[in-house]
């Protein structure tokens, strides 16, 4: 069976999974805590598991689009570990991460997924029921003021902050606003991560990239890595 670190701490969440022990896996709503927990629940997942590091496959992380701090915690940590343990990474879009959620615990055809963005914006992508059940865009990820959002004709579910912050652009008739999907939960990489390991869609420790949507902050890499 695959073996694949799973891990996100691009929102208020912060989440860690095994793709090979779902069952195990820990989610948890702790602004600002990110750096002094995910090592530790990273620890802990692997005994659980009774995996080494140098045991996976390939670490999957969250990329962003979220909160900037939270991004660059997850890269970080992505990087150091997979560098030490020489694994492959994947990066895996926070919006796809909570469309697949809603892939696998509904039978919505069609998802909208959102992220507060701050600023009176949000994160915004649109999403389809795709191969295997996998949540695929039909769309690009953009930051959009709520009132430039235009919402598709096909009924379809709604998860995510953004539509939480501004409920009343985003209800209607056509579309629901899944209470239950808010923020993202690393254990729905799974799927995503599994299929892109076999697609050979990685890459080197040194070459993981956050995704921030917004162009206002760039990216280091580890010093000496380039």
């Amino acid at each position: 069976m695959t073996k694949i670190l799973l891990l996100d701490a691009a929102t208020e969440a912060l989440s860690v999974a095994l793709s090979n022990d779902l069952d195990n896996a820990h989610f948890e709503v702790c602004p600002q805590q990110h750096s002094q927990k995910m090592l530790p629940l990273i620890d802990s997942a692997l005994q659980k598991a009774s995996l080494s590091l140098n045991a996976l496959d390939a670490i999957a992380f969250g990329r962003g689009p979220g909160s900037f701090t939270g991004v660059r915690v997850g890269v970080s940590v992505t990087q150091g570990l997979a560098y030490s343990a020489n694994l492959p990474v994947i990066g895996i879009s926070n919006l796809q991460i909570m469309a697949q959620q809603a892939f696998d615990t509904s039978d919505a055809e069609y998802v909208i997924s959102t992220i507060d963005a701050r600023m009176g914006e949000i994160y915004y992508a649109e999403f389809k029921r795709g191969e295997d059940n996998l949540a695929e865009f039909t769309s690009e990820e953009r930051v959009l003021k709520p009132e430039e959002v235009t919402l598709p004709e096909v009924k379809a579910v709604i998860v995510g902050t953004g539509c939480q912050t501004y409920k009343t652009q985003f209800t209607n008739e056509k579309h629901t606003i899944a209470d239950n999907i808010t923020l993202p939960n690393a254990k729905y990489m799974a799927k995503i991560a599994e299929k892109e390991l076999t697609k050979n869609n990685t890459v080197q420790a040194q070459d993981a990239q956050p995704v921030y949507v917004r162009d206002t902050v760039t990216w280091k890499k580890l010093p000496g890595r380039e």
